[in-house]
């Protein structure tokens, strides 16, 4: 399970990969617990691949539940260096509408402080480069790929906000949002992206629209059923992106690679030697 080097991450509606030749599941257990479902290990496109639904299969976990250190974790441990992660998006502007798609550049933290957001704690201090949260080879990989879909209007260099959740916004906060300079929201990308960071992983989100939240005022708000007829619609778009997407990974020079080995601010004789065991798992030899 060590030679895997691609990792795909599906949101709500992408439980499953069709065409993927699966052969094995992996459920394993990291320093972080387990991750959200099995992981599918399989051939896709010519790539082996590492497919792992964020929400579990059946959609059991909701945004604050979602294990993501343990996700993030338990793709490293198997070798994985590059993640796409689909994930759906609300949009906050009038060009993104429902069933567009977008590659964001950057984002807005709305999340409260309850998701572990980080691998560095009780003992051991070390601060990621963060200002660039997404891997800018991977969205250029996605932009090209998506131009070989019929179907999909791709957007980029557009901001992403990450609230809580699980309820969609009020219309004074999704007006705040835009306000802010958010284009689209989800409630996923964080921790995800930040743990990838220091995991040293490539990590680009593939985000897609399925509505327009509730900041237009002349409109009722956003339903879960409206949602769910576009994510049908988006997943079928999405497993065209990722056939397109998956021959041109696994190419590039990962620019994350041994960033964290210098983060660590910690004095030797001060890190907690647990945590430093547990560290060991995704950067190993670090410590």
């Amino acid at each position: 399970m060590k030679d895997i080097k691609i990792g795909v991450i599906g949101g709500s509606g992408l439980y499953h990969v069709d065409g993927i030749s699966v052969e094995d599941e992996f459920f394993p257990e990291t320093p972080w617990g387990k991750p959200s479902d099995a992981i599918i290990i399989g051939e896709y496109a010519g790539q082996k691949i590492a497919f792992l639904p964020r929400h579990g299969r059946g959609h059991f976990l909701n945004p604050t539940e979602v294990p993501s250190r343990a996700n993030i974790a338990a793709l490293k441990m198997m070798g994985v260096e590059e993640i796409i992660a689909f994930s759906a998006v609300g949009s906050l502007r009038e060009e993104i509408a429902p069933r567009d798609f977008v590659i964001p550049s950057q984002i807005i933290d709305r999340t409260k402080g309850i998701r572990h957001s980080s691998y560095f704690e009780n003992g051991i201090v070390a601060h990621a480069t963060f200002g660039d949260p997404f891997t800018p080879y991977l969205a250029q990989i996605v932009l090209d790929a998506s131009k070989q879909v019929p179907g999909i209007k791709m957007h980029t260099e557009k901001t992403l906000v990450c609230m809580e959740g699980p309820a969609f916004s009020t219309r004074a906060e999704s007006i705040m949002y835009r306000g802010l300079g958010g284009d689209i929201i989800n409630m996923s990308v964080l921790p995800e992206a930040k743990l990838a960071r220091e995991a040293e992983i490539a990590y680009q989100m593939v985000c897609m629209s399925t509505d327009y939240d509730s900041w237009r005022e002349e409109e009722e708000a956003v339903t879960a059923d409206y949602i769910i007829g576009n994510l049908n619609a988006n997943a079928e778009k999405a497993g065209a992106l990722l056939k397109a997407i998956i021959p041109s990974l696994g190419k590039n020079k990962n620019p994350h690679k041994g960033n964290m080995k210098f983060a660590v601010i910690t004095a030797p004789e001060k890190r907690d030697k647990e945590i430093v065991k547990k560290l060991n798992a995704i950067l190993p030899g670090y410590f």
